[in-house]
């Protein structure tokens, strides 16, 4: 039956995409709508997405930022305040043109993000120095009509937090823009537990209207990248459009400058391909909705189903726990629950009862560890530890294997064709070097990292000086 059960999944290395298709329908993380590339997040899809919520509206408040909401339809001419902005999301805007029956005098974007409103409200509020800083963030949904969608990675609406702040300050708005680069960057490592690498994005790769982007880079199973978080520092740009300005200390009037920052339901995407395997779902346990399952075994036993209920309750002070006593076989249980990722299994049978113990079972490893039951507590804590731990840092060495290096045009095609991952080369910061890389070798540039080091001292492209090295790869 447990083999049955898990045939249905597509093996990871066989069809890698197909595999990910498989794993979000069957784990019931969603189901497609009627609404073609829209996606329904299914309450344990949900889950996780408020467990990432709930972590990161704490640290958000902790650093002083406020939660507000904006609406959800933007007029067209806020929409065309800011030139190049308007432009970067052009392609992908849905438009409102009635209002019941009447045809609308100006014609209405359903937010494909929200800087124009915010920039509109700050253009209101701001008046001194007084008022500054505003640290304003919002969870909402957003739309952009993709061509090709797939659940979480990329779909026609998808929820996400999106922070928009105010200061008098380029230093203040730099140092806003890298401490929310680094809140994802820890949210990542210590709370999903996969690793980043946090660098800049090209003047290409940026944020439309932004002064500099930078980015949290992470690395799928199959070797893509995936940009899991951007922060942007805006500059004066949005401030000079919207009439952004304040009276200073010395009574000068002078513009604001500007950040916008945000990630997305993509990270449950992240969280699929980094961990999952051919069973499933692998959830990093800070993360996973539900930490610890019990399955009682020869459930129609005397005392079994009780000394499970008794487990569950004494669980519940150190875990989220379940207790599945429904009349499914115990291996269509084992099934169920490794395709969802569950982080701990807890089997108790009347052998166990006997001999006053559990088996704990690792999702990871899928080891099991038989355990006294009165070190349960403590067994189980120092287990979900444990895999947290592991979770990250067998994701840190795959994607140090699958980081390449190279200093000529010849090596990076041959990485593209056949070492899927990151390749680390040297640019010259011209954009046609950009372009012909991403023409003739399918790569496109992921960022320059902070942790910068010199692979050669020529471009990889033209052979002239270089100025910074790449992190180049394909990408979701």
């Amino acid at each position: 039956m447990s083999k049955k059960f898990v045939q249905a999944i597509t093996a990871i290395d066989e069809d890698f995409a197909q595999w990910y298709t498989d794993v979000v329908k069957k784990a019931e993380l969603v189901d497609y709508s009627s609404v073609k590339g829209c996606m329904i997040v299914r309450p344990y899809g949900y889950a996780i997405w408020e467990n990432i919520q709930s972590y990161l509206d704490k640290k958000f408040k902790e650093t002083g930022h406020e939660n507000v909401y904006m609406p959800m339809l933007i007029p067209e001419s806020l929409l065309q305040r800011e030139k190049d902005h308007v432009e970067g999301f052009a392609p992908e805007v849905a438009w409102v043109t009635h209002g019941g029956n009447e045809k609308l005098a100006e014609r209405l974007v359903v937010r494909p993000t929200s800087e124009t409103l915010f920039c509109d409200h700050y253009s209101k509020i701001v008046q001194s120095y007084n008022d500054l800083p505003k640290k304003y963030n919002q969870w909402c949904s957003v739309v952009r009509w993709e061509k090709t969608t797939r659940p979480f990675l990329r779909t026609t609406e998808f929820l996400w937090q999106e922070g928009h702040t105010v200061h008098a300050t380029a230093e203040e708005a730099q140092e806003e823009t890298l401490l929310m680069l680094d809140t994802y960057a820890k949210m990542c490592e210590e709370f999903l537990a996969i690793p980043v690498i946090k660098g800049q994005k090209t003047e290409k790769e940026k944020f439309s209207g932004a002064h500099s982007t930078y980015t949290i880079e992470s690395l799928m199973h199959d070797g893509k990248a995936l940009q899991s978080g951007t922060s942007h520092n805006f500059g004066t740009g949005f401030a000079k459009a919207f009439d952004i300005k304040f009276a200073d200390k010395d009574s000068e009037m002078k513009y604001a400058h500007q950040t916008s920052w945000g990630v997305t339901t993509r990270l449950i995407g992240a969280i699929i391909m980094v961990h999952g395997d051919s069973s499933g779902l692998v959830l990093p346990p800070k993360v996973a909705p539900t930490q610890v399952v019990i399955i009682p075994i020869a459930a129609h036993k005397e005392g079994v189903i009780e000394k499970a209920n008794e487990l569950q309750a004494r669980l519940a002070t150190v875990a989220r726990v379940k207790c599945d006593t429904s009349d499914k076989t115990p291996g269509w249980k084992f099934s169920e629950y490794e395709m969802k990722g569950i982080p701990v299994r807890v089997e108790i049978g009347p052998k166990d009862i006997e001999n006053h113990q559990a088996v704990l079972v690792r999702r990871d490893t899928r080891e099991k560890i038989v355990v006294s039951l009165d070190e349960l507590e403590i067994k189980v804590a120092e287990l979900l530890e444990d895999i947290q731990r592991h979770l990250y840092e067998k994701a840190l060495a795959k994607r140090e294997a699958m980081t390449y290096t190279a200093k000529t045009m010849d090596e990076l095609k041959e990485n593209a064709q056949n070492r899927p991952g990151f390749t680390k080369a040297m640019w010259c910061m011209n954009q046609a070097c950009e372009d012909k890389i991403k023409e003739e070798v399918g790569f496109t540039s992921r960022c320059m990292p902070f942790a910068q080091e010199e692979i050669s001292q020529t471009c990889v492209c033209c052979g002239e000086k270089a100025k910074t090295m790449v992190y180049w790869a394909k990408a979701y």
